[in-house]
């Protein structure tokens, strides 16, 4: 069973009183609902999973009243089971494909006899649908694929080493050169494998780039197939033409998001719906450019100007076709490819921390690729893919806004000089 660190969010809710239901959010096949069931087997006597895919005739539960009495005797009669209150769990898998279950969910937690899960993949997507959203019955936590510290622990990375980096990370101190250089290979390694549990699992096992490849490749099958699926007919073509951009884009020197580059006089008003959806779907993020480098960070974001980055490394890779040996040794032929793929990185791992990230450019073409609010303080990131960290950039940030510290990310061991903590790429979950 692979460890997840949004088990300890899932533990937190179990101890709250008077607790709301929790609403997992977050691409498919990142694990949500494994992580669910392990949760319930440890810290439940009952547990009640309806699928709405899978579960045919579960919509009717809800097609009835609302009222919480008729919604758990329609459940217990469906599924046949024991729910006693305050030792059962109800899980409302791909809730997306029953809105009423959503509605519902106010009533069932009035009622207060028993917890509810729900999940979903595409809820972004088609809320909607949902004709009465509960509001403040539900608490939304995002999940995401599995982060590096996650993979780390997956390929038998024991806690000590987590211990020691964040110890680095906090005093600038270098950790061994030989922890050093087996944290590289293993960072090359998570880029072609990625953090989709299935893929990482597979690998830990296996080691076989080809096994994690055919998934990855299955996986973005699925993803075409939910942009069919659940999208408007005039949408879908938009939405693939955009998709498969989005990785081209990544190549180039200037990876802000050109509209143009999709197809020729591409413009907003033809793409944004389909940007949209992909971003709902939490297949990627934008991270915008901000106008101005003030709190609060979001009030000075420019609409129009972004980047978009994929939620995953290993399907980045699959999606170029990327051969592994090319990543683990970074050969020269993907040059143009690892700016935009060490920024990706970064991104992913910053946004499964919490933050929100935006990007600064000066008048003059000077660019940092991360602005982060942390502690009240406004730090710019500044993400280099080798170990040449001649950041003019940088400079031309602290000059202008002298900030308390700034943060250079590349493949040099920690340390700290000019004001700038200097921290490896592999160290980015430590921030």
């Amino acid at each position: 069973m692979l460890k997840r660190e949004i088990s300890e969010k899932l533990k937190l809710w179990r101890t709250q009183k008077n607790k709301k239901a929790l609403c997992i959010i977050g691409a498919r096949q990142i694990g949500k609902t494994t992580i669910i069931r392990e949760f319930a087997k440890q810290e439940y006597e009952n547990f009640i999973e309806i699928n709405f895919i899978l579960d045919k005739g579960a919509e009717k539960i809800f097609e009835d009243k609302l009222d919480a009495d008729t919604i758990i005797e329609n459940l217990t009669a469906f599924k046949m089971q024991k729910m006693e209150p305050g030792k059962t769990l109800v899980f409302l898998d791909e809730i997306q494909e029953c809105p009423n279950a959503r509605c519902a969910i106010k009533f069932l937690v009035e009622d207060g006899r028993f917890d509810y899960i729900e999940s979903g993949s595409l809820l972004g997507v088609r809320y909607k649908e949902v004709p009465s959203y509960a509001v403040g019955f539900e608490e939304i936590v995002s999940m995401y694929p599995m982060n590096f510290r996650e993979f780390l622990r997956a390929n038998g990375v024991q806690d000590t080493t987590f211990t020691t980096l964040q110890f680095c990370y906090e005093n600038h101190n270098e950790v061994p050169t030989v922890m050093h250089e087996t944290l590289l290979k293993l960072f090359a390694t998570y880029i072609v494998v990625g953090g989709m549990p299935e893929c990482v699992m597979q690998f830990a096992e296996t080691k076989d780039y080809i096994l994690v490849r055919h998934t990855q490749d299955t996986i973005l099958a699925s993803y075409l197939n939910d942009m069919s699926k659940y999208n408007n007919l005039n949408e879908i073509k938009k939405t693939r033409l955009a998709y498969d951009n989005i990785t081209v884009q990544l190549s180039k020197r200037n990876t802000r998001f050109q509209y143009k580059l999709i197809k020729k006089g591409g413009r907003a008003a033809e793409f944004e719906n389909a940007i949209e959806w992909l971003c709902l779907s939490g297949i990627v993020s934008q991270v915008h450019k901000l106008e101005q480098v003030k709190k609060p960070l979001e009030n000075y974001r420019d609409i129009d100007a972004f980047k978009i980055y994929v939620s995953d490394l290993g399907l980045l890779c699959a999606k170029k076709d990327l051969a592994a040996n090319d990543i683990l040794y970074m050969v020269e032929e993907i040059n143009d490819f690892k700016g935009g793929m060490a920024e990706n990185y970064v991104n992913v791992q910053l946004t499964i921390n919490g933050y929100n990230t935006y990007y600064w450019e000066s008048e003059r073409g000077a660019e940092i690729d991360f602005i982060i609010q942390r502690d009240g303080r406004l730090i710019p990131i500044e993400v280099k893919s080798a170990d040449n960290t001649r950041a003019k950039s940088l400079k031309v940030y602290m000059d202008t806004y002298k900030p308390d510290y700034a943060i250079k990310l590349s493949s040099k061991n920690f340390g700290f000089e000019d004001n700038k903590k200097i921290v490896p790429l592999y160290a980015a979950f430590c921030i």
